[in-house]
């Protein structure tokens, strides 16, 4: 595997930081998740096994070993000290000031192992006013003016799923690799800050530079698209359907399949950003096309046209679908307690000479401590002793 003789100790909680240290076990990366003896929150969030283990745990702590520990006692810092010296990475999504209190801070650890690599994500980064403040996804999502876009102007609506926590983890995996690449070069380790906010303005920045460059304070449009027509969902006989037209060659084709050809060279249509501003009549026009149809007449009749058009799913139909077979996304995995295999999607990209490690389920509370600490010195009784003490 690509990644085959990189260790990771993952500190991470909820998604930033948890997501990234799974990107990498996908690829063969040994990642060790540390816990409270008892478990962490993030991992009882949504249950779906009889341990209380859930669905979030499931998706992000993927092909993880798992040592339980108390950092804080002078036991705990003397194991993480030894995790710190056999490490390539450690990950840790905790503000800057909880970073240097538990001795997780870059410092720290390069004068543990100069070559080590520091992933570390937060809400706002490690300077400015709000270096100290915790947040989450939805944090983010409302600063970066997403959010007030989103809905209706009387009711703002964030994503129900959690991208900036997913992007802030893809960015940092970047960072990793980024900094694993200069380490073959100059043989030290360096760390990589990511941020929820830093995020979600990059994802939200064509938004912003419309702002500063075009002076228009855009208000919320529903399911509708500022730079296109007719981007919407539409009620079909039978469902929803959700279309998106961009370019000029599509628009032609949808206003023919419509029976509309004049909208061609209505100059009204005549860009996507005209069709965005001009987008209420060709929703409605779209809407009367497509509550005469079901939602599968209405896709076949688009696809043969070459619109791009997609029902609206919920979440129990989104794996059941034959293009998903097809793409072998879904793995399924089996976790001890749950009532059926877990159907998981792992890092969703392939390459063509390497593959992903088999899929593996995520670990039970403490399941590879004693491995764990045996691989860094500990004996039996040693190892029985920290357990007694509760710092295992």
């Amino acid at each position: 595997m690509p990644l085959t003789g990189i260790r990771v100790i993952d500190f991470g909680r909820y998604i930033a930081g948890p997501y990234c240290a799974a990107l990498l076990a996908d690829y063969g990366a040994d990642v060790i998740r540390i816990e409270a003896p008892g478990g962490n929150d993030d991992r009882y969030t949504v249950p779906v096994a009889d341990d209380g283990s859930g669905a979030m745990f499931m998706q992000m702590n993927r092909a993880k070993r798992c040592l339980t520990l108390k950092p804080g006692s002078a036991e705990g810092r003397e194991i993480v000290r030894r995790l710190v010296a056999t490490a390539d990475v450690v990950v840790a999504n905790l503000p800057h000031d909880a970073l240097v209190k538990i001795g997780l801070d870059y410092d720290s650890l390069v004068a543990i192992n100069p070559r080590v690599i520091l992933a570390t994500a937060s809400a706002f980064g490690s300077e400015g006013p709000l270096a100290s403040r915790v947040g989450f996804d939805a944090v983010g999502q409302a600063m970066s003016g997403t959010v007030h876009l989103t809905g209706t102007p009387d009711q703002p609506h964030r994503a129900q799923v959690n991208y900036v926590d997913f992007g802030t983890a893809l960015h940092c995996a970047f960072g990793v690799m980024l900094a694993l690449r200069e380490r073959e070069a100059t043989g030290k380790g360096q760390c990589v800050s990511g941020s929820l906010l830093g995020t979600a303005l990059a994802m939200s920045n064509a938004l912003t530079i419309d702002h500063a460059l075009n002076g228009i304070d855009r208000q919320p449009i529903g399911n509708r698209s500022f730079s296109s027509g007719p981007t919407d969902l539409f009620r079909t006989r039978d469902g929803w359907i959700v279309t998106q037209i961009v370019g000029a060659p599509i628009f032609a084709r949808w206003a023919e399949l419509v029976g509309r050809p004049d909208l061609i060279d209505d100059p009204l249509y005549a860009s996507d950003i005209l069709r965005g501003d001009n987008g209420v009549e060709l929703s409605a026009i779209m809407q009367r096309w497509c509550i005469e149809r079901s939602s599968a007449e209405a896709i076949a009749e688009m696809g043969a046209a070459r619109v791009p058009a997609a029902p609206v799913l919920r979440a129990g139909e989104a794996l059941a679908q034959p293009q998903v077979a097809a793409m072998g996304l879904v793995e399924a995995v089996a976790y001890p307690g749950a009532n059926a295999d877990i159907p998981m999607i792992r890092t969703p990209i392939s390459l063509s000479h390497s593959d992903k490690t088999a899929a593996s389920r995520a670990p039970k509370v403490g399941e590879h401590s004693d491995a764990i600490l045996s691989e860094l010195g500990y004996d039996a009784g040693a190892i029985s002793a920290l357990r007694a003490a509760r710092i295992i």
